[in-house]
């Protein structure tokens, strides 16, 4: 179930019921219901709780809008300076260079006989084509193609499969280019610091690179993260016009505005900026580890640990963990006996994180959730964390309480503190629409459960 607020309506979304059709009751005049035809029922209900904006209104409030959206695109165009205009080059280059891989196979495709593919008609917009443009177009929209892959309720099946290739090794920066950033960083010539490097990248992402290597003096094998030269300005420049781009689209339709568009890109924004930040990575796994010290959880899990001597804002030394893919059960097998255990380790670690820790791995995949040889989890990478505060978790508790307790002034409160809602709502308006909108959905659920059954007496 999802539930959206705003300061026109309530969405609650529920998954599909019955594999059966039905027309559902008829529920009070500010409630709509939808059920979609097929083979599944799935219920979505839409409640009014302040009187619908005719064309005229809409019309004014995106006048009012009009400065405000001006000055944001003129502020955000000062902030990206002359890299944008070196970028746009760039992005034209990459839509040739895609569009001539596109037309050629146009070409191919046109002498078959069994016609031309769905994939072809759609040419860059197809999974294909728009997977191959995203990585040519760097960084920020490989970023963007793991989101997809990581999304399928959001979109289409195709594109997910297609861009689960996005989670594939980047292209490596030549080594030379890897030791220039280190002497610069460490202020000094590498051997000062490091025994050994190897020139071979044990990982090649698409932000940074990662490689192997022995500290001098302790002898400690580590693994050097280092960030690729130019990524600041291309995020950069990347971010900024999908936040313009966004703040369009919502001025164009403030329907979007339900979906929190801009609220969405802000975020994404602050996170991959957060990223290419290495001493704030550093923080983030100090603060990690000091959660599992505290909770004497250092038996079950780990996070590599850092050596600040040698790691600075675009250089990261860290720990060398041996171990496997949480995904690779052949090799865990090899390692302990209970591969289950060890996964509902690794989810009851990382869940305390959310309560126990400042912040909480928001990235854990297979690549950054490993097995360790002494059986262990190792949770690596904290580049992107999230943060829950204490205000929001206490709403949440107050919502999930007042669910079952049917307080459905808790309710409408918890919501707008944690943020459901427009600021400018109407707390006891809410309340009482949120009450209507679970009245009508039990009375709802009781219908289509006695039609499941007197459909279940027929069969």
């Amino acid at each position: 179930m999802a539930i959206l607020a705003t300061r026109g309506a309530i969405y609650i979304r529920f998954p599909p019921l019955l594999h059966h059709t039905n027309k559902l009751p008829n529920i009070s005049k500010s409630v709509r219901s939808r059920v979609p035809t097929g083979r599944s029922i799935g219920l979505s209900l839409f409640a009014r709780y302040s009187p619908a904006q005719d064309f005229s209104s809409r019309f004014q409030d995106s006048i009012d809008n009009l400065p405000n959206l001006v000055e944001d695109i003129f502020q955000t165009s000062l902030n990206t300076g002359p890299r944008g205009a070196v970028r746009l080059v760039q992005g034209i280059q990459a839509v040739i260079g895609v569009g001539g891989e596109w037309l050629t196979d146009l070409s191919k495709s046109a002498n078959a006989s069994s016609g031309l593919p769905m994939q072809m008609q759609l040419g860059l917009l197809s999974p294909l084509y728009l997977r191959k443009l995203f990585e040519r177009m760097g960084a920020t929209y490989i970023k963007l193609g793991q989101f997809i892959a990581s999304a399928p309720t959001l979109f289409p099946p195709e594109y997910v499969l297609e861009f689960q290739r996005c989670f594939d090794n980047a292209p490596a920066v030549p080594f030379e280019e890897i030791q220039a950033i280190l002497r610069q960083e460490l202020g000094g010539p590498i051997d000062t610091v490091y025994e050994y490097v190897d020139p071979v990248p044990l990982a090649s992402a698409s932000i940074a690179q990662v490689h192997g290597a022995r500290l001098r003096g302790s002898l400690d094998e580590v693994v050097i993260k280092v960030l690729k030269p130019g990524i600041e300005d291309v995020l950069v420049v990347d971010l900024n016009f999908v936040y313009v781009v966004a703040r369009i689209l919502e001025f164009l339709n403030p329907e979007l505005s339900r979906a929190s568009l801009v609220s969405i890109v802000k975020d994404i924004k602050a996170s991959m900026l957060e990223e290419v930040d290495f001493k704030k990575e550093a923080a983030n796994i100090e603060s990690f580890r000091g959660y599992l010290e505290a909770m004497g959880l250092v038996r079950q899990a780990t996070a590599p640990k850092v050596y600040p001597h040698c790691s600075t804002k675009r250089v990261l030394t860290m720990e060398r963990l041996y171990g496997v893919p949480l995904t690779d059960l052949d090799s865990i097998r090899s390692l302990v006996s209970s591969p289950e255990t060890s996964l509902i380790t690794a989810l009851n670690v990382w869940f305390g994180s959310l309560l126990g820790c400042e912040t909480f791995h928001a990235d854990v995949h297979a690549g950054n959730l490993w097995l360790l040889r002494d059986g262990r989890i190792g949770f690596l990478d904290f580049g992107i964390v999230g943060r829950i505060s204490p205000k929001t978790w206490t709403a949440m508790e107050i919502f999930l309480t007042s669910i079952s307790s049917e307080d459905y002034e808790a309710m409408a409160a918890s919501l707008v503190d944690m943020g459901a809602t427009d600021r400018d709502v109407d707390a006891k308006a809410f309340a009482r629409d949120l009450k209507q909108v679970f009245s009508s959905i039990q009375v709802s659920i009781h219908n289509l459960c006695m039609l499941y059954l007197a459909i279940e007496k027929v069969i």
